[in-house]
Formats: C-alpha cells, sequence, structure tokens
C-alpha cells in the first residue's frame, strides 16, 4: 500500500502551486487600479460548509451522493485576489468500488486561491457587491480510512480542486457571506505514479456555506479604498505647508529678538549704577522705596524678570502689616501724550493686580496712579518705561 507521494508526484505538486501563484499575481496586478488599504491583520474571516458529493463517471448521482462537512479559514489580500486552507471530511462512499467499514470514510485538506470575478471585471466600488462570483482552486492532500486498508487502491492521494462560489453578502456592514459552490476534486494520482487530471478519478461535489470576516483597523469588515489626490492638489497642500513654515520660522524670529531685548535690558540694569530718583526724593514726608518694575517699550505687561522687585515690594507689606503702598507708573518720552497717560495707568495697575492676586496683599492697601510721560525720573531713558512704590503710610 503506497502511504507517500514519489519525486515524480512532488514535482507535479510543485508545477501546479506555480501555476497558480501566477494566476494570482496577474489577479492582483489586474485589481491595482482599485487596490484598498489593508493591513496583514485585515480582511481575515472564518466559515463552514456542508453539501454532498458523488463520484463524476459510471454512477448514478441521486443513489450516490455522500453527505460531506468542512472547515474554511481565509484573507482576502487585494479585493480579486484571496488565500484559503480548507478541510473537508467526508462520510460516505456511495458510488466507489471499495468499502471502508468506518464512519469517517475520508478527509482532504486544501491551500486555495480565490478570484473575485465580480471585481476583477467591474472593479471593486468601496464596499462587496450583495451578490459576487468568486473562483476558487488549490490543491491539497486526501487520505482515505479504512478497516481494511490494504484493499484501498491509494490511501493517500494528491488532490487539485476547482470551483465556483455564488455569494451572497448580508448585513449592513457585508459582514457575513453565504455561498454555493458547485465544484469538482480530482485524485492526481491514483492511477499508481502518474499524476494527471482524470474525470474516472474526480468527483462533482455541491457546498453551502457560510463565512464571517472579521473587523478590519479602518472601522468596517471589508476593504477601504484609498482616498487618491491629484497632482494640482498635493502642489497646493505641499504650498500651503511651506507658507506656515515661513510664518513659523518669522515667529520664531520675532520671539528671538524679543528675548535678546529683554536679556539686554537685564544686563544693563545688573551693569548700571542703582537708579537715582529725581522727582520723588524732593517731596517731603514720603518714603521712596527702592523696587521698582521695568516695562518694554509700549507694554504693560509684566516679563518674568520683574517679578522679583514686585515680590520684594510683598515681603515689605508683609513684615509691616501697617503700611499702605501708593504705585506710580510712568511712560518715557516717546508717543503722544493721551497714550502715554493710559499706559502709565495701565502698568500701575498690572502691578496692582500681581500684588494681590499673587502675593495675597489686600487691594485696599495699594493705590494706583498714572503719572504718563517723563524723563525726569531717571537719568537713563529706558529706565523711565516704570512702576515706583512709594510708602505711604508716615
Amino acid at each position: 500500500m503506497n502511504s507517500s507521494f514519489t519525486i515524480k508526484n512532488v514535482s507535479s505538486m510543485k508545477k501546479q502551486f506555480l501555476m497558480f501563484a501566477v494566476a494570482a499575481m496577474a489577479a492582483q496586478t489586474m485589481s491595482a487600479q482599485t487596490l484598498a488599504e489593508s493591513k496583514f491583520t485585515d480582511n481575515w474571516y472564518i466559515g463552514i460548509n456542508g453539501g454532498a458529493n458523488f463520484k463524476t463517471t459510471h454512477t448514478s448521482m441521486f443513489r450516490n451522493l455522500n453527505p460531506s462537512a468542512g472547515l474554511r479559514i481565509g484573507r482576502n489580500i487585494t479585493p480579486v485576489f484571496g488565500v484559503a486552507a480548507e478541510g473537508q471530511a467526508y462520510f460516505d462512499n456511495k458510488g466507489s468500488a471499495y468499502e471502508t467499514g468506518t464512519f469517517l470514510k475520508g478527509i482532504n485538506v486544501s491551500v486555495l486561491g480565490t478570484t473575485n470575478f465580480s471585481n476583477l471585471f467591474g472593479g471593486y466600488t468601496g464596499e462587496p457587491r450583495v451578490f459576487e462570483v468568486v473562483g476558487v482552486y488549490g490543491i491539497g492532500w486526501g487520505h482515505a480510512f479504512s478497516t481494511e486498508s490494504n484493499k484501498l487502491p491509494r490511501e493517500n492521494v494528491m488532490t487539485t480542486k476547482l470551483g465556483v462560489d455564488f455569494t451572497f453578502n448580508l448585513g449592513e456592514s457585508k459582514a457575513w457571506q453565504i455561498y454555493l459552490e458547485p465544484n469538482i476534486t480530482y485524485g492526481m494520482n491514483m492511477d499508481g505514479n502518474k499524476t494527471h487530471f482524470n474525470s474516472n478519478n474526480s468527483a462533482l461535489g455541491l457546498l453551502l456555506g457560510v463565512n464571517y470576516k472579521f473587523g478590519n483597523s479602518n472601522g468596517t469588515h471589508n476593504f477601504a479604498l484609498a482616498e487618491l489626490r491629484d497632482q494640482a492638489e498635493i502642489d497646493a497642500l505641499n504650498g500651503r505647508i511651506n507658507e506656515l513654515r515661513s510664518d513659523v520660522d518669522a515667529r520664531d524670529n520675532e520671539i528671538a529678538a524679543g528675548r535678546r531685548t529683554i536679556s539686554d535690558l537685564e544686563n544693563r540694569l545688573r551693569n548700571s549704577e542703582r537708579p537715582v530718583i529725581v522727582e520723588e526724593t524732593t517731596t517731603t514726608n514720603v518714603n521712596v522705596l527702592q523696587p521698582s518694575v521695568i516695562f518694554r517699550q509700549g507694554k504693560s505687561t509684566i516679563d518674568a524678570a520683574q517679578y522679583a522687585s514686585i515680590s520684594m515690594i510683598a515681603t515689605y507689606m508683609k513684615n509691616h502689616p501697617e503700611s499702605k503702598i501708593l504705585i506710580k507708573g510712568y511712560a518715557s518720552p516717546e508717543g503722544n501724550m493721551e497714550f502715554n497717560q493710559r499706559l502709565s495707568e495701565a502698568r500701575a495697575t498690572a502691578v496692582k493686580n500681581a500684588l494681590v492676586k499673587r502675593y495675597g496683599v489686600k487691594a485696599d492697601r495699594l493705590t494706583t496712579q498714572g503719572m504718563g510721560a517723563t524723563d525726569k525720573m531717571f537719568d537713563e531713558l529706558d529706565f523711565n518705561r516704570v512702576v515706583v512704590f512709594i510708602d505711604t503710610t508716615k
């Protein structure tokens, strides 16, 4: 009893496999016009089927039907081409010239290729059609069971399966697929070591099956078409990207320039002598405190470095709980008088708000006054963009 394939059989199997691979590559190439986005973990399905078969020649079909059942696992690589593995179990052998004496008469395990003819010739529209025609083809290994295996013409055999699936895609998401499949399976080496297609060594079958398609990374159970853009749209998008990059570069340059200005002012403050108050020191019974807050030209926003002076005032008021402070804001002479008056008031108010909100000083201990523009407060012109603090409790 021959239980293994010969070298000649293996060579024939390789030729058939190469033939199926070429057909698969051709199908994939023809489907490139509708090639959809897909990951390896996408477009897998699993299904079961059942049906009947009978010997192709020299037998009566209806009196010699043999039931079968199977399991199929596959993946659609493109909307046209796919691969699958299938196992079939046969439970009777009516019409054959031998008896096996077992409940399970035989099995056939196949590697299949699939070609969706509806998508191949009609194109993929973004979701499966309700009805589609799919070709099924592949090679496999068949094994017959018997209580007396020496009576079998061959226990193991190479097989080839050809079939057509008439499929119906059901449900709103097209996740379920029902198919009716007429097919023919050949025993390729039933006649000794000769491997060939012989209708006398074949069986016709009809399967009814159902497949479930697993969910994909695109949120559906099927292929999602790639969103294609024309070259003009791509050029316009690239132009917009370049414009945005230029805007970012310009803003970065502005920020860098602002940081250099702040750094320059801080260096000038550190390197210069302590500011000498000209106007306020002549006033009697007024206690002018040393810390002051310098502002950038035309701005009433407090720079981070200036909070050190405000913190010193907050500490002073904490140590002297009875003290009350007059906050005077000034502007340098650039610009018109009305603008500089508003700017000086805004600077005084900004410092008061910082003392109240950031350092917890009670608002009723603070008074603000906008003094407008001056070049008399400090000898250095830039220092006149300032807020000074006066203790009015004495």
